[in-house]
């Protein structure tokens, strides 16, 4: 019966299997906590938010208000007039790079960090 990998298959594995976490644990790290939240609203800087503070935050919309929860280095949708609250289902933000909004609303909110995280608009 014939082996289907060569010794330079079994090099080439292993060698992969090697490389690969260590590749891993050293570019795809999360960017850590991030410091503040950016709102916008149709496109526009709406506010810069400590996400440090805790408060609720009423934002208006094209279809009505929005409302974001900030506290704890987190911010979250927790209501909005949007039909499908594909936002709220977005759950907790708090790394860098991480962006929740309500298309419909035009109401949207990104973490900023110092080093944010990469994804696949990066590549």
């Amino acid at each position: 019966m014939k082996h289907w990998l060569t010794k330079g298959d079994w090099l080439v594995l292993i060698a992969t299997l090697l490389l690969v976490p260590s590749l891993y644990a050293a570019y795809w790290h999360g960017s850590g906590q991030g410091l503040e939240a950016r709102v916008w609203v149709d496109g526009k800087p709406w506010a810069r938010l400590d996400l440090f503070h805790v408060q609720h935050l009423d934002v208006p919309g094209v279809l009505g208000v929005s409302h974001l929860e900030i506290g704890n280095g987190q911010v979250r949708f927790t209501d909005s007039p949007c039909q499908n609250r594909q936002c709220i289902h977005t759950g907790w933000l708090s790394e860098g790079g991480d962006v929740a909004a309500c298309l419909p609303n035009r109401v949207s909110v990104q973490i900023m960090a110092d080093d944010p995280r990469f994804d696949s608009i990066n590549f």
